[in-house]
């Protein structure tokens, strides 16, 4: 191979720490189970393997139709290490528009998380090939079986898994993002194993993870901000992964697992928010003002250490007296160790990211995009609110006159599926058009003030972590969206 894929980031991770544990899925009743990473690779090697027996070819089309669990991290990974183009669904549309992408993007197998899944949309496609994530169903390989078969040919052939290996390059096709159509009209988009691996490359610079952090994984794993944060970065540096059994669950998941960092949508900090605030509208007088007192303390802090000037000493006294009596008890309702907090999937308004920054854990927020990537992130040590930060190393950002954001990085994406002519409207000489109007101020961040008006053909269906700041903190937690 020329370069790094994304399984040679799993093996190295692999082999620097095989007994740390990688990856925990819930079973229900406060049980899990548990891989490290040296089982992680050893399932996805083997996995690779049972895919080719299956018929999978280096370029074929590979969907996956399932919620975020470790199943689809092990699958998805083994995609990857056989040289097929992992293709992952928003199990949230619809099965008609679940179907009509798998049909359109040429998919040869399926992955599903059930037998469920499976007769729904095998009525609308009767002749692709399943296999199930859990459980089994008539007709039906399951992901044990795809196992045993790839570990069976190991026995026989130790090599088998050396030579797939060899026939793709960091240049070669790795996955296809079916956007959701959020933003516009639902595109695929294609990239390679040398974008999402240069993409990871850069994590350590504005987010150092380690072996000794761990997170809570939720969203769906279609989207860019879940696949490259909470599923590949991970896998880069050696953080443990838990699932979420469900999200009603998720507030006790907190508590109970003690992530280190957490990426959710807005509509979760909401929740946070709206239930501390109804909780201090039934406490007494004297118990409120005092929480809106430390509030103000916190929020002065946080607007001077935004403009990089001291903090006084009397208010870094108050705030040790606010962060004992109030701020801790909100923290340690998401656990108490949360290093990095991030907002991402979706738009966070500005006063919901200075009441965090004023409590002690501010949100961090970024931009992303399925074109593009990972492409700016605010420093943890620095977040300005409304921001989308500063580039990662290794971008280029210019204004057009209009204000549109154009990015150059090599993280871009290669283009859409079977779509030259939308691919040529946005991949302009190496720069990406993203559609985005944005301002940056005199130290770098990053501001995205509005959408610039352009055909349907060419809309880009990115997404933006946030895009033009809005402020939330009087909406209703039911009403933000979780991309």
């Amino acid at each position: 191979m020329s370069g790094r894929t994304v399984w040679a980031v799993l093996e190295a991770t692999a082999a620097k720490h095989p007994d740390r544990i990688a990856l925990q899925q819930p079973l229900g009743a406060g049980a899990y189970r548990a891989w490290t990473w040296r089982e992680y690779a050893d399932t996805v090697r083997d996995l690779a393997v049972g895919l080719r027996a299956a018929g999978i070819s280096k370029g074929d089309m590979v969907a996956l139709a399932a919620e975020t669990r470790a199943e689809f991290y092990l699958a998805d990974q083994a995609i990857l290490a056989s040289g097929a183009i992992a293709a992952a669904l928003y199990t949230s549309l619809p099965i008609a528009e679940q179907s009509r992408a798998l049909a359109a993007c040429g998919a040869r197998v399926c992955f599903v998380e059930n037998e469920k899944s499976v007769h729904a949309l095998a009525q609308h496609l009767p002749n692709l090939r399943w296999i199930l994530l859990t459980g089994d169903a008539p007709d039906c390989m399951t992901l044990d079986q795809l196992r045993a078969e790839g570990q069976r040919i190991l026995a026989a052939d130790p090599r088998a898994f050396e030579r797939i290996r060899s026939e793709f390059t960091d240049a070669d096709l790795a996955m296809l993002y079916m956007t959701s159509g959020a933003t516009g009209e639902p595109k695929m988009g294609l990239v390679t194993h040398r974008a999402i691996v240069t993409n990871l490359d850069m994590g350590p610079h504005v987010l150092p993870l380690s072996p000794d952090d761990s997170t809570i994984a939720f969203l769906p794993s279609a989207h860019i901000a879940q696949r490259v944060v909470v599923e590949l970065l991970p896998a880069r540096e050696g953080a443990c992964v838990w699932f979420s059994e469900s999200l009603s669950k998720l507030p006790h998941e907190l508590r109970a697992i003690r992530p280190t960092f957490f990426l959710a949508p807005p509509r979760v900090w909401e929740r946070v928010y709206a239930s501390i605030t109804a909780e201090i509208r039934k406490r007494p007088a004297p118990v409120r003002r005092l929480f809106y007192a430390g509030l103000g303390v916190g929020s002065e802090a946080s607007r001077l250490r935004q403009q990089a000037k001291p903090v006084p000493a009397w208010m870094r006294i108050a705030l040790r007296f606010f962060d004992r009596v109030i701020f801790r008890k909100i923290r340690q309702r998401l656990g108490g160790r949360i290093r990095v907090a991030a907002s991402g999937a979706a738009p966070l308004g500005k006063d919901l990211a200075e009441f965090y920054a004023a409590i002690g854990m501010p949100l961090i927020e970024g931009y992303g995009l399925t074109e593009g990537g990972v492409a700016a992130l605010n420093p943890l040590d620095r977040p300005k609110p409304g921001s989308i930060g500063k580039l990662l190393p290794g971008y280029e950002a210019r204004l057009e006159d209009d204000g549109e954001l154009m990015l150059r990085s090599s993280c871009l994406f290669s283009g859409y599926f079977d779509d030259p002519v939308a691919t040529a409207s946005v991949l302009r000489d190496g720069w990406l058009a993203t559609g985005d109007i944005a301002e940056q101020d005199s130290e770098g961040y990053f501001y995205i003030t509005g959408r610039k008006r352009i055909s349907s053909f060419r809309a880009t269906a990115r997404k933006s972590i946030p895009p033009a700041s809005k402020p939330c903190l009087s909406a209703s937690p039911s009403s933000a969206t979780c991309c």
